[in-house]
């Protein structure tokens, strides 16, 4: 691909260097070698520029690299520029047009023609299966199923009944949909009763779900998972929850029966959501912290429990010197003393 195609996919401009340069792929500062592009969006990398074998670079606004040698992509923003390079050069693999012999598919599922199902795949009844789906080997879909199209679901994943998956998702490896939440009823003799879980998940278009995630069904209506979500693996998302649009939830996080979280709110690793709150739209939660209670829109927030992030950065500082201090009162409890004498 030459550098002047290169520049129109990634909506950025050529500063310098020949329009007819032969880019080859896409590659880390660290790793490239000639033929390459790379990126720098992150100044700590900076030092890595001197010594990259790329042929090209994309650069935010402003950046200077002082490298004469090495062609320059000038982007509003170079992370995106260099996403958008790594798709042209890594598309997705084209539709495989056909149905493996050894996938059961209910007589009453509704599958498109044009769907790429391998083997031992089960389609459970009423089943609904739309055009360019890819189906990969060992899933389970329940009775009731929708699939929208261009979805991909890969190997072991199981979606339970009555769960919808919109159009363009990504469900990777072992992720199961729809397994029941967690709700439990306490008899008179104070053993645990099952609560019926009788409610679904639905995704809406552009979700994609990591591996080895569960998402929980609701007791009664649904857990919701809104357009354009990003969900990491080993993430749990109890019973009743709704996540909002772009939201993105790191691994290992966890959200109780009923949580609501925003549009575009970030969930850092190990994030912890107590049941029945609601994290408002453009919060950020940082790693390792957990709430127990409403979280304003746009909010940072750190710690267990969780509390504004600068104080928190103020309170762990303080934290680390807990030691001196105590010296220093000690200190001073001495002259005190000494004083009153």
């Amino acid at each position: 691909m030459k550098l002047s195609e290169l520049a129109n996919i990634s909506n950025a401009t050529i500063e310098r260097g020949d329009a007819d340069l032969e880019i080859t792929s896409t590659a880390g500062l660290d790793i490239a070698k000639a033929g390459k592009v790379t990126f720098l969006a992150n100044p700590k990398y900076t030092p890595q520029v001197a010594e990259t074998r790329a042929s090209a670079i994309f650069l935010n606004e402003g950046v200077d690299i002082g490298r004469e040698d090495i062609a320059i992509l000038r982007a509003k923003d170079a992370y995106v520029a260099y996403t958008l390079a790594m798709r042209a050069f890594f598309p997705d693999p084209e539709l495989k047009c056909f149905i493996h012999s050894s996938a059961v598919i209910d007589d009453t599922a509704t599958v498109s023609e044009v769907v790429e199902i391998h083997a031992n795949v089960v389609i459970g009844a009423n089943c609904r299966i739309g055009d360019n789906v890819k189906i990969m080997p060992n899933v389970t879909l329940y009775d009731g199923v929708s699939i929208g199209p261009n979805t991909t679901i890969h190997s072991g994943v199981s979606i339970r009944e009555n769960c919808e998956v919109g159009a363009r998702c990504i469900i990777h490896n072992n992720t199961t949909i729809g397994s029941d939440g967690f709700g439990y009823a306490k008899d008179e003799e104070k053993r645990w009763l099952k609560i019926p879980q009788t409610g679904r998940v639905v995704l809406e278009d552009d979700v994609e779900i990591g591996a080895n995630t569960a998402i929980d069904c609701a007791s009664v209506g649904e857990t919701r998972i809104k357009r354009g979500a990003k969900i990491d693996n080993l993430v749990q998302i109890g019973h009743s929850c709704t996540v909002d649009e772009d939201a993105l939830i790191c691994s290992q996080t966890g959200l109780a029966g009923s949580s609501v979280i925003g549009k575009r709110v970030i969930l850092a690793g190990q994030v912890g959501i107590a049941g029945h709150l609601k994290v408002g739209d453009d919060a950020v939660i940082t790693a390792k912290s957990a709430t127990s209670h409403d979280v304003e829109p746009g909010k940072v927030i750190s710690g267990i429990p969780g509390f504004d992030n600068k104080d928190w950065l103020r309170s762990t500082a303080a934290y680390r010197r807990l030691g001196e201090f105590a010296q220093r009162l000690k200190k001073l409890e001495r002259k005190v003393f000494e004083t009153k004498e």
